[in-house]
């Protein structure tokens, strides 16, 4: 990352494309997103060690990863036959790796790809532009690039574009970006909410779908569990990358939401952790990436898997997805359906919880990865105070 000249100073020996460390001296203060220029970086040869990965978080992936095509047209037109087909695909696959992908799932024509046109050209606007919509320490919504303003290595080469959802009016996010950015770029605003009102009905459905996939007797228990819940939408622009073998989109993690959404453009870069080994999930057009996330699965009491993934980057291409991510109201209890616990006593794999509790606790200097519920859980008995009442 090249930094700002006001960053300098003639005390401190600073790497000439990044310092993540709180610098020394009258001018000092901690790096952040504005001292990021990825137009600079992804034309050099060396990327700078902060963004160096683990060897075994880089490891190759290991062939394709043959996910079930789920087509809801039938579950979404009401034909039984057809629903009970599709709950049996998406049981199977949330119990091996808790990732599927969807089709015919009720988009309107265009809107997908007229999302990821809106957002290269928020991503290709100058870089002050962009910081516009810094995202401001605390917040949910706003742009971060590498996420330097949280991490000082193992730094992802992407930037991101997040934005807070609640079903309006008041449109949130377009009016999020609209005060922002300003009038002239409005239709950034207008798109990005007609994609997450079109993102939150389909979560709703899938919620429904999840619940007739463990046999539930009311069928709706999920999708009326996550009706006064909110979400969270993500841009990602992963820029080319000259050593792609040491760099990372996204680490390996586990959401820690209930449920992912994921759009891809055509260049490959989603990769799941299953059978013991990275594997790729390529782009299908048409398709979403639906992954369980870790209050999913302490909802389903670990029934459902949730799924551990990471981002990997192209040494030649840009690479763009589209993220939405369902939370459950904030203070609500995380609880699995009664059912699940029949006849099982001390069946309880997960404490009480609330998603406000788990969100601090990753927000809090937590790095996500892939033992984030465990060690929430654990921090959670350790700390009786803060347990859910």
């Amino acid at each position: 990352m090249y930094l700002d000249k006001t960053v300098l100073n003639s005390t401190v020996t600073v790497c000439p494309y990044l310092n993540p460390f709180k610098l020394k001296g009258p001018k000092s203060r901690k790096m952040n997103s504005s001292d990021v220029n990825f137009s600079l970086l992804q034309n050099q040869q060396n990327v700078p060690a902060e963004f160096f990965w683990p060897e075994k978080d880089v490891a190759p992936s290991e062939g394709d990863l043959d996910l079930p095509i789920i087509d809801l047209s039938g579950f979404l037109n009401g034909n039984e036959a057809e629903t009970q087909l599709a709950a049996k695909a998406v049981r199977e696959a949330c119990m091996a790796h808790g990732t599927f992908l969807v089709v015919n799932h009720g988009f309107k024509s265009g809107l997908a790809e007229k999302a990821l046109e809106i957002s290269s050209l928020f991503f290709g606007l100058s870089k002050d532009e962009k910081l516009k919509a810094y995202r401001i320490p605390g917040n949910i919504s706003g742009y971060t690039a590498g996420h330097s303003q949280r991490f000082s290595s193992n730094l992802p080469w992407n930037e991101t574009l997040t934005l807070a959802f609640e079903k309006g009016p008041p449109h949130v996010v377009e009016e999020f970006l609209t005060s922002r950015l300003g009038n002239d770029r409005q239709e950034i605003g207008k798109v990005f909410q007609e994609f997450c009102d079109a993102m939150n009905g389909l979560i709703m459905d899938l919620m429904e779908l999840l619940g007739i996939s463990m046999g539930l007797k009311d069928r709706t228990y999920y999708r009326r569990f996550f009706e006064d819940g909110s979400g969270i939408f993500r841009c990602n622009y992963y820029p080319p990358c000259k050593q792609p073998e040491k760099a990372l989109g996204v680490g390996p993690h586990n959401d820690p939401t209930a449920i992912t959404v994921l759009l891809q453009d055509d260049v490959v870069g989603l990769e799941v952790f299953a059978g013991g080994r990275w594997q790729t999930v390529r782009p299908r057009p048409g398709a979403l990436v639906v992954n369980v996330g870790d209050t999913f699965m302490a909802l389903s009491n670990g029934n459902y898997k949730s799924c551990y993934h990471r981002a990997v980057v192209n040494k030649e291409k840009v690479r763009r997805s589209l993220v939405f991510f369902s939370c459950p109201r904030e203070d609500k209890i995380i609880l699995p359906p009664p059912e699940l616990l029949e006849g099982e006593e001390d069946s309880r794999k997960y404490p009480d919880f609330t998603w406000a509790q788990l969100q601090k606790f990753t927000q809090s200097g937590y790095r996500v990865d892939n033992t984030t519920l465990h060690n929430f859980s654990s921090w959670l008995a350790s700390n009786p105070d803060k347990k859910s009442t």
